[in-house]
């Protein structure tokens, strides 16, 4: 049994990689050249005993370097992950570079497993629950979830695969302990909010947030591998948006600097409010407001649509499923920002 796992010098891959030491592995990195590649296969070389090959997903045949005739399962986690990405490039790599992955599936006798690592947003505009199944075309918020919606529909409308969709939630933390090891759209949010520079709270202080860990994310990922293919939604329990920031500003206000400062903690805002202010910010040249609802308003949107996502085939297909406390797990997440980050010293 050979795993190919694209993306593997990526925040998941290489945490799925080190799940899964010991196995046969292939780990597909992208790389401009043989330079890049060498630092990737050293830093590569201390999590897991693998071959690295060059794979770029820009390319007509990217799995030129490849031979498919061990591989019996693929881990496709290779994507582009920013909310702000642009059309043209969501669809060059998240679109295009999964159909790649799954013409090189045809080489591959001997597969009995392609799993996606999409996102729980592919659902787009919907609202209500989300069921583990496939999403309708309701829109989308930005190019990435529309992005990550047509690269499952990719592999799905494919007959014949045994394709395994896992939908990843937004992962702030290592673990339980709240260790932060990469900032995204929630990290640079609470930084906005810690720093002063936003003071609106855009969505509805009811919308479910999907919160976990790279560690319970990687521990589903891996037990799904097992687990019949099909769509599974990896959420860990939600946490309330308003509660997220009532948790975050109560961490925030245990910090010396942050209470001398005297910041409000922000007035939630309805859609068309922040609409408009996103649009008048645009307009303006200098200061701090522009960059920072520019980090905002690509998910923004996001937080007026509810949504509660099921995990029945989830919690069936894996035995030790364990919901986890997000509310805990902000707190936790938002204590290690101030201690690495936020925290200036007094001199």
């Amino acid at each position: 049994m050979t795993t190919l796992i694209t993306g593997a010098d990526g925040y998941l891959g290489r945490r799925i990689t080190a799940a899964l030491r010991g196995e046969d592995l292939i780990l597909a990195v992208r790389c401009a050249d043989e330079a890049e590649l060498d630092r990737k296969r050293a830093r590569l070389a201390r999590v897991a005993d693998a071959p690295v090959v060059p794979v770029d997903l820009r390319d007509a045949d990217p799995f030129a370097h490849v031979d498919p005739r061990p591989i019996t399962r693929i881990i496709h986690a290779a994507a582009l992950i920013r909310f702000d990405v642009s059309r043209d490039t969501a669809d060059q790599v998240n679109v295009a570079g999964t159909a790649r992955v799954r013409d090189f599936v045809q080489r591959c006798d001997r597969l009995d497993r392609l799993m996606l690592l999409s996102t729980l947003y592919s659902a787009g505009r919907h609202r209500g629950e989300v069921h583990e199944t496939r999403h309708d075309h309701t829109g989308f918020v930005n190019h990435y979830e529309w992005s990550k919606w047509a690269a499952e529909e990719c592999l799905l409308d494919a007959p014949g695969l045994p394709v395994t969709v896992a939908r990843l939630p937004t992962l702030i933390a290592e673990d339980p302990t709240g260790a932060v090891a990469q900032y995204n759209a929630f990290h640079h949010t609470m930084r906005l909010y810690h720093a002063g520079l936003l003071t609106l709270l855009p969505g509805d202080p009811a919308t479910p947030l999907s919160l976990a860990t790279a560690e319970f994310t990687v521990d589903a990922v891996t037990a799904l591998l097992a687990a019949p293919p099909g769509i599974y939604q990896i959420c860990s329990g939600p946490v309330k948006l308003g509660t997220a920031i009532d948790t975050a500003f109560a961490v925030f206000e245990q910090d010396p600097g942050f209470r001398r400062r005297m910041l409000p903690r922000p007035i939630p805002c309805d859609q068309a409010g922040f609409r408009d202010l996103a649009q008048a910010a645009r307009q303006l040249r200098g200061g701090p407001l522009q960059p920072a609802l520019a980090s905002v308003a690509p998910f923004a949107e996001q937080l007026y649509l509810p949504k509660h996502f099921r995990t029945d085939r989830l919690r069936a297909a894996w035995p030790g499923y364990q919901a986890q406390d997000a509310t805990a797990l902000v707190a936790a997440a938002c204590t290690d920002l101030i201690k690495r980050s936020f925290h200036v010293t007094a001199h």
